[in-house]
């Protein structure tokens, strides 16, 4: 059975901050049926900090406000709004508050943690708290982590002297049917489990009826969105977070007039054929069939 899952923002409670000063609310997970996706929303208080640790699964993160830095081996980083990463399977990090308001950023975990066992995530020795440097988008030294503004979402604005990185297939933008679509944490970045990128829609923008090998979570930034999970009709806006089973066919529309835009992530990665299904294609054949 395919399985599709709404939490608006409204109804979702907040966690309590635990003794260090961070919390985290849990959007998707293992309790929702999920097998790839453990989507969430991070907060941490200035001075808090999570001690060094590692995973059996690995860790992407966007910074939706506030500052952070992030210790890994070979150095540490001031992560602001806008920044982003990947933080692959077995590599030790640690997070310490920083600035005078808390730090907010969504993570995604892939595959799923397991409450069933105890190990998915250890504690280690910890890490050398550096000076943290900010990240340099053009340093080729920069592997595993790039930065998000939303001006990078129009197509007229990709020439070479509007862009920091050199323009590329890195920087391209994927633009179809009134939506441009992002790349964030790809294989490229160094995921193998996940992806994570940023979806908008102009106000006629429109995404018909498909379904995936993989599952999908969207987190809604701006504007509202008419979406529609296995004929379920919602309403979907700001702080309000979807997710969709594989095989769960779902789609879109802009409901509003002004730009839609979300945060988008898939777990699995996209096989490199047949990652969508539309359901109008299909319908064709079948319709074809039957003449």
């Amino acid at each position: 059975m395919t399985r599709h899952l709404v939490r608006r923002a409204a109804d979702t409670a907040e966690p309590p901050y635990d003794a260090h000063g961070h919390r985290r609310r849990t959007l998707v997970g293992e309790d929702d049926g999920s097998v790839h996706t453990g989507f969430g929303l991070c907060e941490l208080r200035p001075g808090g900090g999570v001690s060094a640790h590692v995973h059996s699964y690995e860790e992407s993160f966007h910074i939706l406000d506030g500052a952070v830095i992030l210790d890994v081996p070979d150095g540490s980083y001031l992560l602001e709004e806008g920044d982003y990463g990947i933080l692959p399977t077995g590599v030790p990090h640690a997070w310490r508050g920083t600035g005078d308001t808390p730090a907010r950023w969504a993570d995604m975990l892939a595959p799923v943690p397991r409450a069933r066992y105890g190990h998915d995530t250890q504690a280690v020795r910890d890490l050398p708290e550096h000076n943290p440097a900010r990240i340099d988008v053009r340093d080729p030294r920069t592997r595993c982590f790039g930065h998000f503004e939303p001006a990078q979402m129009d197509p007229g604005k990709q020439s070479q002297e509007l862009l920091a990185v050199s323009a590329s297939m890195r920087t391209a933008l994927l633009v179809y049917s009134g939506i441009t679509v992002k790349m964030m944490v790809d294989s490229d970045l160094g995921a193998v489990a996940s992806t994570m990128f940023m979806v908008q829609y102009a106000p006629d923008g429109v995404a018909g009826t498909h379904d995936h090998p993989f599952e999908e979570t969207y987190y809604f930034l701006e504007g509202e969105a008419d979406a529609t999970f296995d004929g379920e009709r919602y309403r979907l806006g700001p702080g309000d977070c979807a997710w969709a089973g594989a095989g769960c066919v779902h789609g879109f529309a802009n409901a509003g007039t002004g730009p839609l835009r979300w945060l988008e992530t898939q777990a699995p990665q996209p096989p490199p054929r047949h990652s969508y299904r539309f359901t109008r294609d299909w319908e064709y054949l079948r319709e074809a069939l039957e003449s």
